[in-house]
């Protein structure tokens, strides 16, 4: 009898999430499914595809074929510009990082009635339009925006410093962007930690910097880990940042995406690298759960 009602109790809870898995798998798995069809199949004359199978679209992400001579050799402007996405992420994530953890821990370090200001303070950016946050960093380091009048206005410079449409102005934006992504998981961490710790640390005559090493970074370095996650992953597959900043100039991979759907109408080509990208992202996620894994076990 306990087995027949165990048996009925775990069929009538795949009946209650079976409506929440139709959706997960024709929501999501479903769009993806369909990317990765297109990815193999023959680009249209005007966009679109033919369903006819090809591998040239998984080829010509890293190889391209000559023109007149049909020599192989490396796509050098993908290839540019994965490098350029994969290295203005993480500088990104370093940037946020410098900056957003000891933000964190001064909020975590602030009396607790003050702590929620302090909060709504760095949460405050996410309520506004990121294409209109992006156009403020726009206004900011423009050639007559507020960073070069000021220079210019203290006479430390005779003429603008060109900051916009380069490679500083994106690694800018998206610092300006995801820092609260930072911010959240680093405080999350340090929220939960004894200060007392450090003052015993004080007392056996550490420095700051070891303390600081060896006391406090180990403990909230989970909280670090999940931060430059969440920073490095939207980074990389960031669109209207780099489009409203680089000026189409500084491509990255959300751009190239964008331009093979659209001016380029290679929608294989264009599915071929969405699925780079997610792959990308993925080795990104299994370094974290990995890292986090070895965190919980060398805690205990």
């Amino acid at each position: 009898m306990a087995q027949a009602s165990d048996t009925q109790a775990t069929r009538r809870r795949w009946l209650l999430l079976s409506p929440a898995l139709l959706i997960l798998l024709f929501a999501a798995s479903g769009p993806l499914l369909i990317v990765v069809i297109y990815s193999f199949l023959t680009p249209g004359d005007y966009g679109g595809v033919v369903w006819k199978f090809s591998t040239d679209a998984w080829f010509n992400v890293v190889v391209e074929r000559d023109f007149f001579d049909d020599t192989l050799s490396f796509s050098d402007a993908h290839l540019s510009i994965f490098w350029r996405s994969v290295k203005l992420s993480l500088m990104t994530t370093l940037v946020a990082f410098i900056v957003g953890f000891p933000t964190a821990y001064f909020i975590a370090t602030r009396p607790k009635d003050k702590r929620d200001i302090w909060m709504l303070l760095i949460m405050i950016p996410f309520w506004t339009n990121l294409l209109i946050r992006t156009f403020a960093v726009m206004e900011i380091i423009r050639n007559e925006g507020v960073v070069n009048s000021l220079l210019i206005g203290l006479g430390i410079i005779d003429q603008p410093i060109q900051m916009l449409f380069t490679e500083f102005a994106i690694t800018l934006g998206m610092f300006y962007v995801y820092l609260p992504l930072m911010v959240l998981p680093i405080y999350a961490a340090m929220e939960r930690f004894d200060f007392s710790l450090v003052e015993a640390a004080y007392d056996l005559y550490a420095s700051r910097w070891r303390v600081l090493r060896r006391v406090i970074f180990p403990i909230v370095k989970p909280g670090v880990i999940a931060g430059s996650i969440l920073v490095f992953v939207p980074s990389l597959g960031a669109y209207v940042t780099p489009r409203v900043l680089g000026g189409g100039k500084q491509l990255m991979l959300g751009n190239l995406i964008e331009l093979q759907f659209g001016q380029g109408r290679n929608w294989p080509l264009g599915a071929a690298l969405s699925i780079t990208l997610l792959a990308i992202v993925m080795v990104a996620l299994i370094v974290y759960v990995r890292a986090a894994g070895r965190e919980e076990m060398s805690h205990g």
